[in-house]
């Protein structure tokens, strides 16, 4: 199905465009460079791709109790995370219904019983209703039930909250489509964080997915990465439903995990087939969500686009909690692994953004490998010319 939303072209040129949806992948050109570099097209993808979309926003422990309510800023919407006294996640908008104000500044986090506007003291449930105006109560042509909150879709999946800000898309269930399944044996609701970091790039939100998904570079800029894992099985792409892409990477011989001398913690994801045990897999989660399940740790990337040549990317590092309980533990094998590794990629990221910018760029051809960089960009093709994402009911996003 198609979101519904009025078609709306993107400001870009639909000839340049067409070129991605060749017939075969030996005629596909890549998307021409304003897409990467033009501000007109970072707002349209704000609006018809980021808004239209389920974006994740972070885990569960945002608001980690009853009670509790965090601001937070989603493409530029301001929204306010609250869990209620049953302990279920809602969202609002972070807007107060008398004159606007915030209800809580952006980035901020507290555990209260209700939602008080701090400019007129408006008082609101965790339901968003109004519970309290001062000085209405006298009114007779007031009535608190026509000024809730105005509510954003919100859902928590496997420990990771997911926000609708157009309020219009499809269910998050049709979005993520079986992506469950392929990550379940990893338990990510009991996994328990290790370490975040968090980078600005200097490079386009669609060259950093783009990056992940494909290890044709991999021999040229990652010398740590292939000799723990074999670039060359990460071409098999997973058949999938829903709006992400994936597939798995298997690990040398000698190594148990990612990591710089290939060797883990001791402690492995208690569920894991012989086969998941020996490899590394990658799933790009459209549009903004990374995940890279190893056999003893779980990492993301999170991407949150800021102009049209920056994005700020947080990663983070879960394991399985026996892990945690081992003293003293210690989660630097993985994370000086991928921050390395992570360096490396951005940077070659950063160097195509500058050559982007060059006159001499012209739109490239696909390798056989980057098949899943061509479905990801065929993908926003579709959306540039549509004027929205085209969502299948039940494809995935490579056939989107």
């Amino acid at each position: 199905m198609l979101l519904p939303m009025s078609a709306d072209l993107a400001p870009i040129d639909p000839t340049a465009v067409s070129a991605v949806l060749a017939p075969d992948l030996g005629a596909a050109r890549t998307l021409p460079p304003e897409a990467y570099l033009d501000d007109a097209v970072l707002r349209w993808e704000q609006r018809h791709i980021f808004d239209a979309s389920w974006i994740c926003v972070g885990r569960a422990d945002l608001v980690p109790e009853a009670g509790s309510q965090r601001a937070i800023d989603v493409g530029g919407r301001g929204v306010l995370l609250v869990r209620g006294e049953d302990g279920e996640l809602a969202a609002f908008h972070n807007t107060c219904r008398h004159r606007g104000h915030e209800l809580l500044p952006v980035g901020e986090c507290r555990r209260k019983r209700a939602i008080a506007c701090p400019y007129h003291a408006w008082v609101y449930g965790l339901d968003g209703e109004l519970v309290r105006a001062s000085r209405f109560a006298d009114r007779p042509d007031f009535d608190r039930a026509d000024f809730p909150l105005l509510s954003v879709p919100a859902e928590e999946w496997n420990g990771w909250i997911f926000v609708n800000a157009s309020g219009d898309g499809p269910p998050l269930s049709s979005w993520l489509g079986d992506l469950g399944t392929h990550v379940s044996a990893w338990e990510p609701e009991r996994m328990v964080l290790g370490e975040r970091h968090e980078y600005v790039v200097a490079a386009n939100w669609k060259l950093i997915l783009e990056n992940f998904v494909e290890c044709y570079h991999c021999p040229s800029i990652h010398p740590e990465l292939c000799r723990v894992a074999d670039p060359e099985s990460g071409t098999e792409m997973f058949d999938v439903t829903g709006m992400w892409i994936g597939g798995p990477m298997a690990l040398r011989e000698s190594a148990e995990t990612q990591s710089l001398s290939g060797e883990g913690a001791g402690v492995t994801f208690r569920k894991l087939s012989a086969r998941e045990l020996r490899e590394v897999r990658y799933f790009n989660v459209f549009p903004n969500l990374l995940i890279s399940p190893h056999p003893d740790y779980l990492m993301t990337h999170r991407l949150e686009p800021l102009t049209p040549t920056s994005t700020r990317v947080e990663c983070a590092w879960f394991f399985p909690p026996e892990a945690t309980e081992v003293e003293p533990f210690d989660p630097s094998f993985a994370v000086d692994f991928w921050d390395r590794t992570n360096y490396q990629d951005f940077g070659a990221c950063e160097s195509v953004m500058r050559g982007m910018h060059s006159p001499g760029y012209r739109s490239g051809p696909f390798d056989d490998r980057e098949v899943i960089v061509h479905s990801m960009q065929a993908l926003l093709a579709r959306a540039y010319l549509e004027g929205r994402i085209p969502v299948p009911e039940l494809a995935g996003l490579a056939t989107a």
